[in-house]
């Protein structure tokens, strides 16, 4: 370890001017900014923390950082701050100026580009603090380094003042090292909204947490009168992260298994651990990005892990010898796992540039994990039996829901045929325009069939509550006639061969009554879109209806009032603004099948008038723990959910 530290010193040394690499200019950033954060929405606006954090990241992976620390300041403002090396303050050659101004106001300047400042970097472009610099109203930075604090400030991606010494940092004798960027996003730019969500920041900063070992990573948030502070460290790395996972979850054996290994310069790091739930649960990361589209580290761990369950499952004569392999589904059923790669040169690609493309990654993730999970299955037999068990399980559904699949799998969008004879679908062929209202029972489900649109909107009544999906095999799912008229409907197919772009319809509306009954079978939806669909949630195409809570009717006018917090306030407000005589009758809407196909129409289906909330998963994490703790099998987590939550409980119906 001594010797290790004596080289990290060295290498810190070295880190000078000299490492630090100029491609090009900056000129437009300002004009061009989704080029380089993707959009100036909320996301582009967190996007420029992430950069900042990045570069204290590339730090920490260096081996140099331990501690960073991210502030939402009182005025929206962002301040990040790490214990890294500093960045350089001597002069740049290229450049003839400091090395700190040249990394904040050059496009592309940066030590990732081969001059030896990182072996790993998780900044994709390099970009990033000359970008945040040029979105920022206002950006400063404070270098702690060779016992001085340097003080450089910037406005609009502009010099503001020289680099300059402000202070000295010994502090009792330690010298103080590191750097603290400070920026004030610039509302000329993100028009939209200049406001950070802290969710959203404290999500993220808990996975940086979670796969990068050790790493204290800090956030705060100054707005609220009783600011917010959550910490992360995790010894355990992404074996904490799959704990994490499995919280609320029946596991088959009690600790994650955990690989680490290097070939190549690239380092892997695997956790996996299985569950009793039927469900996949596969996060993929390339230098802390995560990589939703997956790439050529998934296929390697997937190619592995499928090889070495039949292997083991042959050898030990687990599996008959005339029984075909088992499928990597199989295999993958109740898993959870998380695979993480450091490369020094990673090219990514895909749709959101979120795939990763080495092909040597294949090879080596392959390799690293098939070694290690095969030596963990002869050393733990009981472990492998319940593992190839499962797979096995798993296969027989599989054969099952096949042979249900064939009756859900439409040949073609315009072959109506196939449909569910229930559906009353659109005349309309053009998903964008297209709208499936998923009604709840035959009366409403007439009344919307009367009163849509009969161009663009279809309904699918569906008669009682579906199967809760949280606990049923693909085969008994498939069984269920509710949910295979739906996946019929949509076109999409589900499971592993689920094609968005196959989508009938780019809405998908949830229409049920404003009662308990109307919000279980919500649930039991929403948990099957999540579950089998979850490209069209991420797509934006799930909605909820809003139909009117209250009706209140003077003469042949009727004003509607819609559900929410303030929906009783609300009301009153109606009844004080109208006339007395003759008195306002109300009526409170239980059911869609207690408004005609006009009032139907009028208030809940008409784009006009209507009211509708679009369904997201800010944090997918967070979605899949609510959907196991609500609809799982576990009822302690379920038990302590409600008691916390009961005081927040306004409509309650009993």
């Amino acid at each position: 370890m001594a010797e290790e530290d004596k080289n990290l010193r060295e290498q810190a040394k070295l880190y000078d001017a000299s490492q630090i690499q100029v491609l090009e200019g900056l000129e437009a950033v300002r004009k061009r900014p989704g080029m380089y954060i993707g959009s100036t929405s909320s996301e582009g606006l967190h996007h420029l923390v992430w950069e900042i954090v990045d570069n204290s990241i590339d730090e920490a992976l260096a081996g140099f950082a331990t501690k960073i620390q991210v502030i939402v300041e009182k005025d929206n403002s962002i301040t990040v701050t790490d214990n890294g090396r500093g960045i350089p303050v001597d002069i740049q050659s290229k450049t003839g100026r400091p090395a700190v101004e040249t990394v904040f106001t050059i496009l592309h300047a940066g030590g990732k580009f081969g001059g030896g400042g990182y072996k790993v970097s998780g900044g994709l472009h390099g970009v990033g603090s000359s970008v945040v610099n040029a979105l920022s109203e206002k950006l400063e930075v404070k270098v702690f380094k060779n016992g001085k604090v340097y003080y450089q400030d910037f406005k609009r991606g502009k010099i503001n003042a020289d680099l300059k010494v402000i202070g000295e940092t010994e502090l009792h004798g330690t010298e103080v090292h590191g750097t603290e960027v400070h920026f004030v996003p610039d509302p000329e730019i993100f028009n939209e909204t200049t406001e950070f969500n802290f969710d959203k920041l404290a999500t993220r900063i808990r996975e940086l947490a979670f796969l990068n070992r050790g790493l204290h990573i800090s956030i705060e948030d100054r707005r609220p009168e009783e600011p917010l502070f959550n910490q992360y460290h995790y010894e355990g790395g992404i074996k904490s992260y799959v704990e994490h996972l499995n919280a609320n979850k029946e596991v088959l054996f009690p600790e994650p298994i955990y690989l680490e290994g290097q070939q190549q310069d690239i380092n892997v790091e695997v956790s996996i651990q299985y569950t009793d739930s039927f469900h996949t649960n596969l996060m993929t990361f390339a230098n802390n990005i995560h990589t939703y589209e997956g790439g050529t580290h998934e296929a390697g761990f997937k190619t592995a892990l499928t090889r070495v369950i039949n292997d083991y499952g042959r050898k030990q004569k687990l599996m008959r010898e005339n029984d075909d392999n088992l499928s990597g589904e199989d295999v993958r059923e109740g898993l959870t796992a998380v695979v993480s790669i450091k490369h020094p040169d990673p090219q990514f690609e895909g749709q959101t540039k979120t795939k990763l493309g080495n092909s040597e990654v294949r090879t080596v993730t392959d390799r690293l994990f098939s070694e290690h999970f095969a030596k963990f299955l002869m050393e733990n037999p009981s472990v492998g039996r319940r593992i190839v068990e499962k797979g096995v399980l798993a296969s027989k559904a599989r054969q099952a829901a096949k042979r249900a699949r064939e009756v859900t799998r439409r040949k073609g969008a315009l072959e109506i045929s196939n449909l569910p004879g229930k559906l009353a679908d659109c005349s309309s062929r053009d998903p964008e325009k297209s709208e499936l209202f998923i009604v709840e029972g035959d009366s409403a489900g007439g009344s919307a069939k009367q009163g849509r649109s009969r161009e663009f909107q279809a309904i699918l009544p569906i008669r009682g509550k579906i199967l809760n999906v949280e606990k049923a095999s693909m085969d008994k799912i498939l069984a269920n006639e509710e949910i295979r008229s739906l996946f019929t409907a949509m076109g999409t197919g589900f499971g592993e061969e689920f094609d968005v772009s196959k989508a009938r319809y780019h809405k998908l509306v949830i229409m049920t009554d404003a009662d308990v009954d109307g919000a279980h079978i919500r649930t039991l939806l929403l948990t099957l879109f999540y579950r089998y669909m979850r490209p069209v949630v991420e797509a934006g195409y799930v909605y909820i209806a809003q139909p009117p809570l209250y009706g209140v009717k003077q003469g042949k006018n009727i004003t509607y009032v819609q559900p929410g917090e303030n929906a009783e306030k609300e009301l009153q407000n109606v009844i004080n603004s109208l006339p007395q005589s003759p008195k306002p009758s109300v009526q409170r809407y239980k059911g869609l099948g207690e408004m005609d196909e006009h009032q139907l129409w009028q208030t809940t289906m008409d784009p006009e008038n209507r009211l509708m909330l679009r369904v997201s998963i800010e944090d997918a994490i967070e979605a899949d723990q609510v959907f196991e703790m609500l609809m799982g099998d576990q009822v302690e987590p379920r038990r302590a959910f409600i008691e916390e939550n009961a005081r927040y409980v306004q409509n309650l119906d009993v």
